[in-house]
C-alpha cells in the first residue's frame, strides 16, 4: 500500500520546483478563480517557513498590508501556484521564523544575504 501512494505523489511533483530559503523574500503567482474567470494574483512577502515534504510541502509567506499582517501557506507543487520568484535573499539562522509576528516596521525585517 505504501509503494502505490509513493507512485501516486511522484506523479504529483512539480519538474521545475522553485529553489527558495527560509528569509527569502518572494513574489508568489497564485491563480485566482472568481466565478468562471481566472487570473494570476500576486502575494510577495517574507517565507517564515517550509514544512513537509514531497507532494506535502507547503511553504508560509507573510506581508504587511495596510499596517495589517497577512500570512499564506501555499502547497509547493500545487497548480494553484504559477510560480515562486525570488526577489532578494536572506540572512537568517533559523528554520522557523516565527518571531517575526510579533515585529512591526524596520524591526520586521530580514537582512539581505550579500555574497
Amino acid at each position: 500500500m505504501n509503494e502505490i501512494i509513493k507512485n501516486i505523489e511522484a506523479a504529483q511533483l512539480k519538474e521545475n520546483a522553485p529553489e527558495f530559503r527560509v528569509g527569502d523574500t518572494v513574489k508568489v503567482y497564485g491563480k485566482i478563480k472568481e466565478g468562471n474567470r481566472e487570473r494570476i494574483q500576486v502575494f510577495e512577502g517574507t517565507v517564515l517557513k517550509k514544512q513537509g515534504g514531497g507532494a506535502r510541502e507547503t511553504f508560509t509567506v507573510r506581508k504587511s498590508s495596510n499596517g495589517v499582517g497577512v500570512e499564506k501557506t501555499w502547497p509547493l507543487h500545487s497548480p494553484n501556484v504559477e510560480k515562486v520568484e525570488v526577489v532578494r535573499k536572506g540572512k537568517v539562522r533559523r528554520a522557523k521564523l516565527n518571531y517575526l509576528r510579533g515585529r512591526v516596521g524596520k524591526r520586521a525585517k530580514v537582512k539581505e544575504l550579500v555574497k
